[in-house]
């Protein structure tokens, strides 16, 4: 026995543990992170979506919409020829299903680099909120997309608009089950006040941020 098995081991006896009262007690804590107790709560209107807008143009996104999936990839060549940013850019393999190349766009499925300057990604959800988005690494969701880029690009499903952080990690525990390896949340471009208290854009992260939120499938 080393000495942390000792000195655990001392404790458990002293409070008066055993195998059987040790899984009531894991069982416990699983029920009590399930389901946790709700705090004081804002009230929310019904328009998530236009909630969710309102705040995510206070971070200092900009915001667009369409009526289906399909529509997204004209919508971010609108954006991006706009501000003359380029056609070329990442996009999550999720998302590589999508006609970009009919909008003129050369995108490349897979994660960014430090030379890739647009990244366009998905998420996990939408906070109303805090005009905050919620997404989840993976294979087909890599975070380096959405944070290496100069512009960030995300598609924004209406229907996965959730009123608070609550409702987004219980979505989560929901439908993935055990975390990912990062789980990010963006609220508008990266941003820095560190030097005399002015607030910078881009000094760690994309400068820009614009959103396709998406009325249908």
């Amino acid at each position: 026995m080393n000495a942390r098995d000792d000195i655990l081991g001392r404790v458990r006896a002293a409070l008066g543990r055993t195998e059987r009262s040790r899984e009531a007690a894991r069982a416990d804590v699983k029920t009590a992170f399930n389901a946790p107790a709700a705090g004081p709560r804002p009230l929310f209107d019904a328009d998530l979506a236009a909630r969710f807008r309102c705040e995510a143009e206070r971070m200092s996104s900009t915001i667009d919409e369409v009526a289906a999936l399909a529509d997204v990839p004209a919508a971010v060549a609108r954006y991006l020829d706009a501000r003359a940013l380029g056609r070329r850019g990442v996009v999550w393999p999720s998302l590589a299903g999508l006609d970009w190349a009919a909008a003129g766009l050369a995108m490349e499925a897979r994660a960014a680099g430090d030379a890739d300057l647009v990244g366009v990604t998905g998420c996990f959800c939408a906070i109303a909120e805090t005009g905050t988005l919620m997404t989840c690494s993976g294979p087909r969701t890599p975070a380096a997309t959405s944070l290496l880029p100069e512009t960030h690009v995300a598609v924004v499903p209406m229907s996965r608009i959730v009123p608070a952080m609550e409702e987004a990690w219980a979505l989560a525990r929901s439908e993935i089950g055990e975390l990912p390896r990062a789980v990010n949340f963006i609220s508008g471009p990266s941003r820095t006040g560190d030097i005399e208290m002015t607030i910078v854009l881009g000094a760690h992260g994309p400068y820009r941020v614009h959103l396709v939120l998406v009325r249908g499938e």
